[in-house]
């Protein structure tokens, strides 16, 4: 790999990334959805985020990176051959992160498998068994979510189509979202399905980590310190200041009252929306996105959600799996070829890009909506999915864990 030199300004920079996007699990997730919960759910749920960061963190580096970006074998997985990160040293660097050490580049993928296992713990909460959701974190990051990354990021067939997804639409957003979906459907309601935040502070608290993280997220997708990364910093907090300005005027025509919820809600699914297009479209492209996301991703919570009776506790479906696959699709639409060359969308001539993002996300749904059902199956035939009816009234920080978040 003589051609590739390692670069200071574009490895501090992505050190640095890295860290906002682990910083986005936990403690942003973590509290995000934490606030929300029950109160007597809340160090459950709090542990569910922590505890999978931790599961991947030692899972992708015994074989998750070389699955996810080894050399492609048949457009399907990548060969195991770094399996335990053998044949990665101190100076080695990878053809996807030219400028930067591979151990960075590694550390910076894991920190997206983790909050993307995550995400789908906000539909199971309440009423999933902890023994039950680590077996589900180690099969899904394995059968999900890895495939689903090669074959977008890693050289995959989807790749080699030209799916365009710069920080995880399809990889990320879609794949956690139709989860979490999946999942709830199986697990059934709560026995109290109410979505009453225990702690709206702790959820504002959490959301702005999580818009803070983001920028490491997105801009970091650009793996390198550039005018990319710039482009996609400045649409990522375009499209979530609009994304939570209109969900708050949508809710506000609709119920009356803008919602602190609202808020923080409206900038998660900006942040969603732009994830895949951050690096491809103008600010004009980031501002609708970011408004369609808003009240898109409210209307799916507001209507299609108790219309259709499921029970996705905290809306991870609703803001992840709806506002992902719009954005993904827009990626189609807007895409700006003078911001990235790599992308040329719809309103810059070229139609089939639009058809292409619609076969990525309708791929992704589809396998990922197979492949979680299989594995609900698998667990629910060993350990079971979900606690005890008792165990759901009491609350499962006690049930669970022995121990509460509020001694009072």
């Amino acid at each position: 790999m003589e051609h590739l030199k390692i670069d200071t300004g574009d490895t501090a920079w992505m050190i640095i990334a890295t860290a906002l996007v682990m910083l986005m699990t936990i403690p942003g997730l973590a509290l995000f959805y934490g606030g929300l919960s029950k109160r007597k759910d809340t160090l459950n749920t709090i542990a569910i985020s922590f505890v999978t960061f931790c599961i991947v963190s030692v899972l992708w580096v015994i074989y998750g990176y070389t699955f996810a970006f080894g050399n492609d074998i048949s457009g399907i997985i990548g060969s195991p051959a770094k399996i335990f990160l053998a044949g990665v040293g101190v100076n080695s660097i990878s053809e996807a992160a030219k400028t930067i050490p591979e151990y960075i580049f590694i550390v910076y993928q894991l920190t997206f498998a983790a909050i993307t296992v995550s995400l789908a713990s906000g539909a199971y909460i309440e009423r999933m068994k902890f023994s039950a959701w680590l077996f589900f974190s180690i099969l899904w990051m394995t059968f999900a979510y890895v495939p689903v990354a090669h074959w977008v990021w890693g050289g995959g067939f989807l790749a080699k189509l030209g799916a365009l997804d710069f920080a995880g639409g399809t990889v990320v957003h879609i794949n956690a979202g139709i989860a979490a979906l999946v999942g709830a459907l199986i697990l059934g309601k709560r026995r109290e399905p109410s979505l009453i935040p225990n702690n709206l502070t702790m959820v504002v608290t959490g959301a702005g980590l999580l818009w803070f993280g983001w920028f490491g997220f997105n801009a970091g997708s650009a793996l390198a310190a550039n005018g990319l990364a710039g482009a996609a910093f400045i649409n990522t907090n375009t499209a979530t200041a609009i994304a939570a300005v209109a969900w708050m005027f949508t809710e506000w025509i609709r119920s009356k009252k803008p919602t602190v919820l609202g808020l923080a809600s409206g900038a998660v699914a900006g942040l969603v929306a732009i994830t895949p297009a951050a690096g491809f479209v103008n600010i004009t492209g980031a501002l609708i996105i970011g408004i369609a996301a808003g009240i898109v991703s409210f209307m799916s919570v507001a209507v299609l959600k108790p219309k259709l009776g499921y029970d996705d506790t905290l809306d991870a479906f609703g803001i992840h799996g709806v506002a992902g696959t719009l954005g993904a699709i827009l990626t189609g639409v807007f895409a700006d070829p003078s911001i990235n060359e790599a992308g040329k969308g719809l309103l810059y001539g070229n139609p089939g890009q639009l058809w292409t993002q619609i076969i990525a996300v309708g791929v992704t749904i589809v396998y990922t909506a197979v492949v979680t059902a299989v594995i609900f199956m698998i667990i629910k035939a060993f350990v079971g999915l979900r606690v005890d009816v008792e165990e759901e009234i009491e609350g499962l920080d006690e049930s669970q864990h022995g121990e509460r978040a509020y001694n009072l």
